[in-house]
């Protein structure tokens, strides 16, 4: 299993993760042992933005006695009522839910409290201007959640929400026909027919700078919807006509700035197991940009998909690394420290191509390489 920081929280997460729903309807006993093959093979991470008690009790007995090797992303504003879940901004029915989450969790604490589903811009206002957002913080302050966190498939909103400085943590729905998508706060629309029935173009701009702004701020994202709910996995439900494996879309969510970690719902025990096959994969399986280029209405032409295709450089660059680079500097408007340090710890840089262009006729999207290498070089001093 391959680990990472969670942005500026400073936790160490899985790569690959679990979402909840895979549990939802199962015995204590079919829960254990799937948190059991989870954990033997190195997962630690896990989402539950249900309320469902029955699910929530059986996960909390799942993790008994082991709770401290776990990161627990619980979400604050889930009830459950008349046998379902509701979404909620009211302040009394929050903080029970809490409460009970807790009790039923068997812990103390939740390592994030992820405030649930922030789409509107409306809703936004009302959270980060009400009591909700201030809840979240009395209860960091109390250390009954570590860091606050948000959720939302809206990258408009969820810029909103970066940039209040106020959570560390970000679930986005990160897939390759999502990022094609413009913001809106209608999810349902991301995955509607008629979405895709015109030709789009690259990595819709607002996404692009989301991924890019929590890259720099230190905002972790946690990626859902990597498979666009089974879809991408098939043929004739994919827009894209083809199937991704579950590989190619974990491969392809990993790969975009500030992701750390992947929620994947898996319903059973081969489910999870391919998704860790990522973990041993060769770049051959990982490869998502074979099954993304070549089509006729959906093109990322002259855009650097971070996929690694170009890869051999002849003079060892590691050319993904320093496009990625090089785009939060131009996005910033300056080099951020942190992007500094990252490129200098580069075991080569972009000064060093020396105009082969071989890259170029491995890249899959048409990327002019040499150019942006050039650029870099400019904008680093080397």
């Amino acid at each position: 299993m391959e680990y990472r920081i969670l942005g500026r929280t400073g936790l160490r997460v899985s790569a690959v993760a679990l979402g909840c729903e895979g549990f939802i309807h199962k015995t204590p006993e079919e829960v254990c042992a799937d948190f059991d093959f989870a954990i033997g093979h190195g997962i630690n991470f896990v989402d539950i933005y249900s309320p469902n008690p029955e699910l929530r009790t059986n996960i909390g007995a799942a993790l008994e006695g082991r709770r401290g090797d776990f990161v627990i992303q619980g979400h604050l504003c889930t009830t459950w009522e008349n046998g379902q879940y509701l979404r909620t901004r009211d302040p009394e029915k929050t903080l029970a839910s809490f409460d009970l989450q807790l009790q039923q969790l068997r812990t103390d604490c939740l390592d994030i409290g992820m405030i649930h589903y922030v789409d509107a811009e409306a809703d936004f206002h009302r959270v980060f201007g009400g009591e909700i957002i201030r809840i979240a913080q009395r209860l960091r302050e109390e250390g009954r959640i570590r860091h606050i966190g948000i959720s939302s498939h809206n990258p408009a909103v969820a810029r909103m929400a970066v940039e209040t400085g106020l959570v560390d943590v970000l679930m986005f729905s990160v897939n390759p026909c999502y990022d094609l998508q413009p913001a809106g706060d209608d999810v349902d629309a991301l995955w509607a027919e008629e979405s895709y029935a015109g030709a789009l173009r690259n990595i819709d701009p607002d996404r692009e700078r989301l991924y890019e702004l929590c890259e720099r701020t230190g905002v972790g994202i946690d990626a859902m919807k990597v498979y666009g709910g089974g879809d991408l996995l098939n043929a004739e439900n994919s827009p894209f006509g083809k199937a991704m494996t579950p590989v190619q879309c974990i491969e392809y969510a990993l790969t975009r700035p500030g992701v750390a970690s992947v929620m994947v719902g898996c319903r059973t025990q081969d489910e999870i197991r391919a998704a860790l096959d990522w973990c041993g994969a060769s770049p051959a399986e990982r490869d998502y940009a074979s099954a993304m280029a070549g089509m006729e209405r959906f093109t990322w032409e002259g855009h650097c998909m971070y996929c690694g295709h170009c890869a051999p450089c002849t003079a060892g660059i590691d050319i993904a690394a320093v496009n990625k680079f090089h785009n939060l500097a131009v996005a910033q408007g300056e080099i951020p420290e942190t992007v500094r340090e990252h490129y200098a710890a580069l075991t080569h840089h972009a000064s060093e191509c020396i105009g082969c262009g071989a890259c170029e006729t491995r890249c899959p999207f048409g990327v002019e390489i040499v150019a942006s290498m050039r650029r870099a070089a400019e904008r680093f001093g080397y």
